[in-house]
């Protein structure tokens, strides 16, 4: 799957219109339901379409988070004002991100998703905010890594993390089979 720009698509900017965007405070996102973790990359609309299907199956919301880390490495004394402006603007492309990854996997789907939707945008360490968030939810769902050969083999440090702390059930989704 690939990003492309859901004004160019009537339907999906109509899809997109009542699903909320939010930042929120530490916690798992309420309603309890399906959780899908969702960085824009290849692997995480694979998990986002697989989140639609559970979300439908077991008749849950569906809870789209996407986690911005606004200093990864940390930053220098006095730099406060920079870093908060820096992550606001962060925390908005990512808004559209979002929006434009789930516009992009529902117009990859044979049908459209018919289930209750909300995004989310948090700031903190990816990580950290998914097992905080997994408390309480029914299932996460993380993309795997998607690389090819060997290394397929192998989780990324987050579906690994995940597997093995998450608060909920955990479904990786690989990469789909080479046709």
């Amino acid at each position: 799957m690939t990003d492309s720009d859901p004004s160019s698509d009537p339907a999906a900017a109509d899809r997109l219109a009542p699903v909320t965007f939010s930042t929120l405070p530490p916690g798992p996102p309420q309603p309890p339901g399906i959780l899908a973790a969702c960085d824009g990359s290849d692997g995480s609309l694979w998990a986002l379409d697989r989140a639609m299907t559970e979300a439908e199956l077991f008749g849950l919301p569906l809870h789209v988070l996407a986690v911005v880390d606004p200093s990864p490495g940390g930053y220098p004394p006095g730099m406060t004002e920079l870093v908060r402006e820096s992550a606001e603007r962060l925390t908005a492309s990512t808004a559209d991100g979002l929006r434009r990854a789930v516009a992009t996997v529902e117009r990859a789907r044979d049908r459209p998703f018919e289930g209750r939707l909300s995004l989310h945008v948090v700031l903190g360490q990816v990580i950290q905010e998914l097992l905080a968030r997994s408390a309480g939810q029914h299932t996460l769902v993380v993309g795997a890594r998607g690389n090819g050969g060997f290394s397929r083999l192998l989780l990324g440090s987050v579906s690994t993390a995940a597997v093995h702390h998450a608060a909920c059930p955990v479904l990786v989704v690989p990469a789909p089979a080479r046709r």
